[in-house]
């Protein structure tokens, strides 16, 4: 990464850090419901008035901003005004990498690597350790089950942010943020009423605003948006374990700005939750891998895509080509068989949920009549699901993988 990047996701990190203490501070003015409605309402207006359609299906569109709109942030924001310390939040807040491994065998059937394992249990004892203070110096039960509920409910957004795979993440996050203020601000008039509400507004001060504007602007909108396009130029796997300084940033600005007090079990706990997770996320052996092509098509069925290379007769070898990333030939690098005539070849599937991740390779056996000899196809695979160098999905007719099984993969959240 250039250097001016690498220090853009240590400012996000930062960001992201700082915003529980700025969190604690609207708090301190705001009821817990009305300041996350206010929060997602100021992110999402007026921009969503004039960045077009969502850039991914409604459905998740309405599935994210329900976990992480709705439950995440509410619980999370119940929960620090019950009394979780600003730093130890952002801290069980990266449980959710745990969870996350969770709902993604449950529901996506990944296989995680016994790597990627021992660091999510590592980060659990972690969870732990931490956990070892409830009851005790200051640490309520409920207000920490509060929050780690929100870190399970921060799981679950993950998994539906990975199937709507967003192409704009800013414009995502607008119209995430519309769709979630409207249930908020319900929730807020039924739960906290309308009394406390207008209390709340009519006793706004400079303070207030400035939370607001940060969590909204800044927090959502600045660092999702910068987030997402350092993922783009550099992938996940690069961008994610900045996240790791997140809890670092948390503590130390709740104990600089709110003097919150530092406990050994706090530091043990942060160094099992972050050294953990990053086992998982830096390690250099694949670790989940779906073992079937995904659809996210309306009706269910594998989206068409691109045919695989004709030639003529098999005795001859095609020119291997590749393109780069702007679509130009840049020489051969893909040795690719001959296959049979057009009318031999079963209908291509595509994996739509990143079925082959960046550096892997596969090797898929050639269309040929009977009495041809069987030449594998080595793809070289670049970004999750693309051919190395260009954004043409990676296809294989259905009928022609006895026993294919693609290398394990990292998968990765940011």
């Amino acid at each position: 990464m250039k250097p001016r990047d690498i220090a853009l996701a240590v400012a996000v990190a930062a960001a992201w850090g700082i915003n529980f203490v700025v969190i604690e501070i609207g708090l301190d003015h705001f009821p817990p419901l009305l300041f996350s409605a206010l929060r997602f309402t100021v992110a999402a207006f007026p921009a969503v008035l004039f960045i077009g359609r969502p850039p991914a299906r409604w459905r998740w569109v309405i599935a994210v901003a329900l976990a992480l709109g709705v439950v995440k942030f509410s619980l999370l924001f119940a929960g620090m005004a019950a009394g979780m310390p600003a730093g130890l939040s952002s801290l069980v807040l990266q449980s959710q990498a745990v969870f996350t491994t969770i709902f993604a065998v449950l529901l996506l059937r990944e296989r995680p690597g016994r790597l990627r394992l021992a660091g999510l249990a590592i980060a659990a004892l972690g969870i732990g350790v931490v956990a070892t203070r409830l009851g005790t110096d200051g640490l309520p039960a409920g207000a920490f089950s509060l929050v780690l509920g929100a870190a399970v409910a921060w799981g679950v957004s993950n998994i539906a942010t990975r199937r709507a795979a967003p192409a704009d993440t800013l414009r995502f996050m607008v119209w995430v943020s519309a769709v979630a203020s409207l249930p908020l601000i319900a929730l807020s008039l039924l739960i906290e009423g309308p009394a406390a509400d207008l209390a709340a507004l009519r006793a706004i001060n400079p303070a207030a605003v400035a939370a607001l504007l940060y969590v909204a602007l800044i927090s959502t909108l600045a660092g999702f948006g910068a987030w997402g396009s350092l993922i783009k130029r550099y992938g996940a796997s690069a961008v994610a374990p900045f996240s790791m300084l997140v809890p670092v940033f948390g503590i130390a600005s709740a104990a600089l700005f709110l003097n919150e007090q530092i406990h050994a079990t706090d530091l043990a706990g942060a160094v099992l939750v972050v050294g953990g997770v990053l086992l998982g996320v830096l390690r250099k052996a694949s670790a989940l891998t779906p073992p079937r092509a995904v659809s996210d098509n309306e009706d269910g069925r594998v989206p068409p895509s691109l045919p695989l290379p004709i030639a003529g007769p098999s005795s001859a070898l095609l020119q291997p080509v590749v393109s780069d990333d702007r679509g130009r030939e840049s020489g051969p690098s893909l040795p690719l068989p001959v296959a049979a005539p057009s009318s031999a070849l079963p209908q291509p599937v595509v994996s739509v949920d990143g079925g082959l991740g960046s550096g892997s390779s596969v090797a898929l056996p050639s269309s040929t009549s009977a009495t041809t000899s069987q030449r594998p196809i080595l793809v070289e695979v670049g970004e999750p699901g693309l051919v190395a160098g260009s954004t043409r999905p990676v296809v294989a007719p259905t009928g022609a993988l006895p026993g294919f099984s693609p290398a394990p993969q990292e998968r990765h959240q940011p």
